[in-house]
């Protein structure tokens, strides 16, 4: 095989499986595919299956009808073997056939049901477990490549988040504003809208709220939050907090400590803390100033190939951050029916601090 870094990967899935005790390792389409060989397959109910031995040459088992699509992906630069099967064959059978003393096989943590199902059944003495652990290991760390994914992806976002203000007003709908935001995201070099979260006045206290035809208001503050994926399958995620007219003196004042809270998350954050440490970080701030009970969510999560992915920001998670590391800082405070406010930046670890994705102003911005 010849395929840069995902010669690499896979050689790396290899080890981190026998050093594991698991015989082979299975991946359908998804994320973990995407990463290993650079084949963003469509999950259909045709089993399309990498197995990844963990002594021996990695294998795609494809449907016959995907067969040049799978040729044309980079694993036909990375000199992949790929068994293709017909409409009559059962390729769990075949699967099972390039394993035959498979002990234990690990599974990618997005199979379907039913195709976990099927594997048990063609590979009954197979003890089954989670690929996660050992792919994961791998996706936490980013190398430069995909640094600049992230950071061109946080660019590109921003440039939408650059644009919000000019369409938040007073009569307009969530929805609108959202349709709109929906082909900025596009025009901005995105391939495809992920979320878009317009949580107006009240609507703004619920963290995963995300369009309604509420009609936005004088004195509304709207929360903003954004992402999507670019062609290279790497995600953006933005939130910014906006506000149509001046807002209340209580929200001014709660938004003041949100952000220093969010300033000093992102400052503490490095490699070699924990990833509970960034959280504490942030809700230490929240919590002396009497908000730690508005803040409902854990500081951040992990991106990349995934919007949510390793590593978690979160209490209890003792995670060491290693260089490379991807991931949201993101605090909020929320009021139910009142209103709500978050702050969200991209960031990677490094050696002495982070590197951040997006760039928009962090202050309250009125429109």
């Amino acid at each position: 095989m010849h395929g840069g870094p995902h010669e690499a990967r896979l050689a790396s899935v290899q080890a981190l499986a026998a050093a594991n005790g698991i015989d082979a390792v299975l991946i359908t389409p998804g994320p973990d595919l995407r990463y290993l060989v650079g084949y963003d397959a469509v999950p259909l109910e045709r089993l399309t299956c990498l197995v990844i031995p963990a002594d021996g040459d990695p294998v795609l088992v494809a449907p016959r009808l995907e067969l040049l699509a799978a040729q044309a992906s980079p694993i036909g630069d990375l000199g992949l073997a790929i068994r293709s099967w017909g409409e009559s064959d059962d390729p769990y059978a075949l699967v099972a056939s390039l394993i035959p003393r498979a002990a234990t096989v690990a599974l990618d943590n997005h199979m379907w049901a039913e195709k976990v199902l099927a594997l048990r059944t063609a590979l009954p003495s197979a003890a089954q477990t989670l690929a996660g652990p050992v792919i994961s290991h791998l996706r936490m760390r980013k190398d430069a490549t995909e640094v600049a994914a992230l950071l061109a992806a946080g660019d590109a976002i921003d440039r939408v988040h650059a644009a919000v203000p000019e369409l938040l007003r007073a009569g307009r709908t969530e929805r609108e504003v959202g349709a709109q935001i929906s082909e900025l995201i596009l025009d901005e070099g995105h391939v495809r809208v992920d979320f878009i979260i317009v949580g107006s006045g009240p609507n703004g206290a619920s963290p995963h709220h995300e369009v309604s035809d509420r009609v936005l208001k004088q004195g509304d503050v709207v929360v903003v939050d954004i992402g999507g994926t670019m062609p290279d399958g790497y995600r953006s995620d933005c939130t910014r907090t906006y506000a149509i007219g001046q807002p209340s003196p209580e929200f001014v004042d709660h938004y003041a400590v949100l952000l220093q809270a969010q300033q000093t998350a992102v400052a503490w954050a490095r490699a070699g803390v924990t990833c509970a440490s960034v959280d504490a970080a942030a809700r230490t701030v929240l919590s002396d100033a009497g908000l730690g009970d508005l803040f409902i969510h854990r500081t951040g999560h992990g991106i990349g190939l995934e919007t949510h992915e390793e590593p978690y920001i979160v209490s209890g998670n003792d995670t060491v951050l290693d260089e490379g590391m991807a991931f949201s800082i993101e605090p909020g405070f929320y009021v139910e029916g009142m209103f709500g406010a978050r702050i969200e930046d991209i960031v990677i670890a490094t050696a002495d601090g982070v590197l951040v994705a997006n760039h928009q102003t962090h202050d309250l911005v009125v429109v």
